[in-house]
Formats: C-alpha cells, structure tokens, sequence
C-alpha cells in the first residue's frame, strides 16, 4: 500500500502507466479510517447515502447540507491518510446554472473539507465543469446510468445499448474532458462501449457495471461488504456477507442482556 498522497494528478499519471485506480463510496468516519488503511485511493462520498444511509428509494431527495455533514465525517476519519475524498455535488444543487454549482461546489470544499467534486451529466453540463474548474474546483465526471435522472431514464437500465446512444456517450465524454474534468465514472454501460470511452480520452475512467477494461472501478461500500443482502446488481461482487454476522451478534447481545450474562464481573468497574 503506498503512503503517498492521492491527488487528481496522481490518479491521471495511473492510467498512463496502466496502474488501476480503486474507488469505495464512504459515508463515516469510522469506514473512512478502515478503506483508507486498506489503500482504498478514493473515498467517493456519494449521494448512494440517501438510499444506503438514509432510506429513500433514489438519491434524489439528498441535500447539499447532508453531503456537507458527511464529508467532513469522512475527512476527519480519514485524518491525514494517503486517500483522496471526491465528494458528490446532489440533485439540484448545480443544474440551475453555473454559478449556483460553483456556490455549491465552493460548499463542499470550504465546510465539508472535500478535494474534488463529482457531479452527473455529459455536454449539456460541461459550460458547468468549465465553470467550476476555472475557478480551481477539481472535477469528476459521471456519464451513463446517472441515477439523479433515474425517472427521466425510466428506471435502473444500461445506458448506450443502440450505435446513437454510444456515440452520445463518448460525445458526453470528450466535452468533459476538453472542460477539464480530471477522471470520470462510467455506470451500467457495455463493457465494449467503456473500453472504446477509456481509449478516446487521457483522463481515468472508473467503472461500476462497465466492465474490465476502465482505469478504475467503483463500488458502494454496503454492496461490498454485503451489507444489504436483498440488493444484488449484476455488477456487484460481494467480497464479504457480513448482515449475517451482524444479525448475529446483535441477536446474541439482546439474548446475553436479557438473561442476565452481559454485563459480567469482567464488564464492570
């Protein structure tokens, strides 16, 4: 694991040398000391809180002030560790127009500590990357399934099945590019169409249900550690199951309370 600092411009030497970039959302403190130990090289706190965290059904009901609230969690967990913290910027909050995403984006920086910004859109979003670049704001891009759109896109489908649409999307991606976006994730699009993305432009691609061939890959947290065991996307692995081992020490805390065992002598000043 390296100990050196991740920044926008360590992530762009990666693809150039062909080193992969890993990505994990983050939404505590507690989460951000563990990925940043394990040499997690971005924490993504991404608005996947208003449905892992919080509840909803979409990320759309998320607010600026709970980004804020949970990057500065993240950042303080993460204290002076090697990770890079991207913070998303939600619904609402950047498509009125340019200057009220960079209010925004000027938000997550100045109170929730944040490094960079991520936000969703291609063409029609780069005069906003522009904006926010110009004005010193790193920038990630996040094109294909955008789930702030979910009810426009007509629900949780791959995007950039037809020859238009995956022009559109390496269109969407180039534009972001040449606005100075520094990395972009690429979600729920054919594996073939990321490869040909991640070829035509020198920034990272990070991928989630885009295939092998991305500079990256991304997942939420609670997916990987099988925290939400009743949601299982084609693109998501598993690498532990631990709701069972929660259920089960939760279980065995109320039985232990409940006869009397905890606490013991040993538990006790």
């Amino acid at each position: 694991m390296s100990t050196l600092k991740v920044t926008t411009t360590s992530l762009q030497r990666r693809k150039r040398a062909g080193q992969k970039i890993t990505m994990l959302t983050c939404y505590d403190a507690t989460f951000a000391r563990l990925l940043n130990s394990s040499g997690v090289d971005v924490l993504l706190v991404g608005d996947s809180l208003g449905m892992v965290v919080q509840g909803h059904d979409t990320t759309v009901p998320v607010t600026l002030e709970d980004m804020i609230y949970h990057c500065r969690a993240v950042v303080r967990g993460r204290g002076n560790g090697a990770a890079h913290v991207v913070c998303d910027l939600p619904f609402m909050s950047y498509q009125v127009s340019p200057e009220q995403a960079l209010r925004s984006a000027g938000r997550l920086m100045q109170e929730g500590y944040a490094e960079s910004v991520k936000l969703e859109g291609g063409v029609a979003i780069a005069p906003t990357v522009k904006r926010l670049t110009d004005a010193g704001i790193p920038v990630m891009g996040h094109i294909g399934l955008t789930p702030q759109s979910v009810h426009l896109l007509g629900g949780w489908k791959v995007q950039g099945k037809t020859p238009e649409a995956a022009d559109k999307l390496i269109s969407d991606a180039q534009a972001l590019e040449r606005a100075g976006a520094y990395a972009l994730v690429l979600e729920t699009i054919p594996a073939e169409l990321a490869s040909r993305i991640t070829s035509a432009i020198s920034i990272p691609t990070i991928g989630i249900g885009a295939g092998p061939d991305c500079d990256g890959q991304v997942l939420v947290l609670y997916d990987v550690l099988g925290l939400e065991p009743h949601f299982q996307a084609k693109f998501v692995k598993r690498f532990a199951q631990l709701a069972g081992h929660v259920h089960e020490a939760c279980s065995t805390y109320c039985d232990e309370v409940r006869s009397g065992a905890f606490p013991g002598e040993e538990h006790t000043h």
